[in-house]
């Protein structure tokens, strides 16, 4: 082939599977090889699968050659974040209270991976529970970011990030309680996705806030992330979260552009706050202006107050967070990192009163939502980030850093449930990304990736790539 493998989309990678100038074997050999190089300088993963990969791309290729064919990831390798249960494979959630627990069944989005005859290389690097900071108290220590390896790649998802932007792998699977998929999907330059809550299976997943979790792809491009939806969704009757919905082929509005769309720039959302980067308002207003060049009608919309909505969630998590980890928080206290201790402890001071409360406002801000805004817009648009990614440094021996540190406007949707997408949108002075974020309807991801794809393909965003690894010949 005349590109690097790892340069393959999913979709190119598929059909040189599938006509025979490519083998899985091949595909995966190479995926391992470049982990091995790569790997050490940004720990984005906590282990790698080696042996079950290998098995996995073998019987990818010996399905293929009886035209058996499972589906667009059928033989592509891929990555999911350490907290997601794999059977047979240390799940340790990067904490030392999990070292040496070996599920005995799969989380349900990694059946659906197996079953779609994908191949796992390893498990992505991650806060301890989804939960701490780039501690480097934790097991394996804090993922680096591909553009910079002394800066932060935003967290909870932050091997899954980092893996996909340096080329190791085209998909990785996270989970967004807050941001965790979106914020290092921009941190790193990559798009990250939250489906509408309840539309990916939690089951088997270590949970975090059982009301705020979801689970999605980080992917090299908005294709690859609609190709990997295609695939882990489904109902699941053992998650009470668990929509049920028809199938659908979430690759279907790719290319139709957003010409007579009608967007909502939720700007001052992110202007009003403290801190922001000139950079980044000036990269999201240029973001702004292409979609409205591509014939969508843009207006600048007001959201309900941001601090509300995030302190909504913040009580919501926190109480949810505290609830699940109460008894090793008494009896295993020093096996928590110190930053996943300090921030799951201030659920112990929360009341059932100001629990209620939070889910009280939380019904008012997504009938605002829902009965204003989408009522009016197909989907809206705000930054991910209020800043460039932060060096290491700016994290203190005590959470919280400083607030920039990690200043991001995911949360909110969250709270609200709606579908969310982060992208590239541009990058800093200092060649740091920024990202767009797009936000839909409940159930309509078509509609967020069919934006999110116009804007990709007329922003040229996306092919550049960080250099690290650049010069590693395999």
């Amino acid at each position: 082939m005349d590109m690097p493998l790892h340069e393959l989309s999913v979709a190119e990678a598929g059909a040189a599977l599938r006509d025979g100038s490519l083998t899985s074997a091949r595909l995966t050999e190479y995926t391992l090889e470049r982990i091995a190089a790569i790997d050490p300088l940004i720990d984005s993963l906590v282990s790698v699968t080696a042996e079950r990969a290998i098995t996995d791309a073998e019987r990818a290729d010996e399905e293929l050659s009886r035209d058996i064919d499972r589906g667009p990831l059928h033989g592509i390798p891929y990555t999911l974040k350490d907290i997601i249960d794999t059977a047979g494979i240390e799940t340790t959630s990067n904490s030392r209270l999990m070292l040496g627990h070996v599920p005995d069944q799969d989380a349900f989005v990694e059946g659906r991976l197996r079953s779609g005859g994908g191949v796992l290389v390893g498990k992505a690097n991650l806060a301890e529970f989804a939960f701490g900071g780039p501690g480097f108290d934790l097991p394996t220590p804090p993922a680096r970011n591909p553009w910079n390896p002394e800066r932060f790649t935003g967290g909870s998802s932050a091997g899954s990030g980092a893996c996909v932007a340096a080329g190791l792998v085209r998909i990785s699977i996270g989970s967004d309680t807050g941001g965790s998929i979106r914020s290092p999907a921009a941190n790193c330059g990559v798009v990250g996705f939250k489906p509408t809550y309840g539309l990916v299976s939690r089951r088997g997943v270590f949970p975090l806030s059982y009301t705020l979790d979801h689970v999605g792809p980080t992917a090299w491009s908005v294709r690859d992330a609609a190709l990997a939806m295609n695939v882990i969704t489904g109902h699941d009757p053992l998650d009470p979260g668990s929509v049920e919905r028809r199938p659908e082929d979430y690759t279907a509005d790719l290319g139709k552009g957003v010409e007579g769309l009608r967007i909502g720039y939720a700007r001052e959302f992110f202007t009003a706050s403290k801190g922001v980067s000139g950079e980044v308002v000036d990269t999201i207003d240029a973001a702004a202006a292409r979609l409205a060049s591509l014939g969508a009608m843009v207006e600048e919309v007001s959201m309900p107050d941001f601090e509300l909505m995030k302190a909504c969630g913040r009580v919501i998590l926190q109480a949810e967070g505290y609830a699940i980890h109460e008894r090793n928080l008494r009896e295993r206290p020093r096996d928590y990192g110190r930053y996943t201790y300090q921030r799951l402890t201030g659920g112990a001071g929360l009341t059932a009163a100001d629990y209620i409360q939070a889910t009280r406002v939380r019904h008012e801000l997504t009938r605002q939502l829902n009965s204003g805004l989408f009522q009016r817009y197909d989907a809206l648009i705000t930054t991910v980030a209020l800043a460039a990614p932060a060096p290491f440094t700016e994290f203190p021996h005590d959470w919280p850093p400083p607030s920039l540190a990690v200043a991001v406007q995911t949360a909110p949707f969250n709270v609200t449930g709606h579908p969310a997408l982060a992208m590239p949108a541009g990058f800093s002075s200092e060649g740091l990304p920024f990202g767009l974020q797009i936000i839909g309807r409940y159930f309509d991801e078509r509609g967020v990736l069919r934006i999110a794809q116009a804007f990709e393909s007329a922003a040229g965003v996306t092919p550049r790539r960080p250099g690290l690894g650049a010069e590693i010949r395999i």
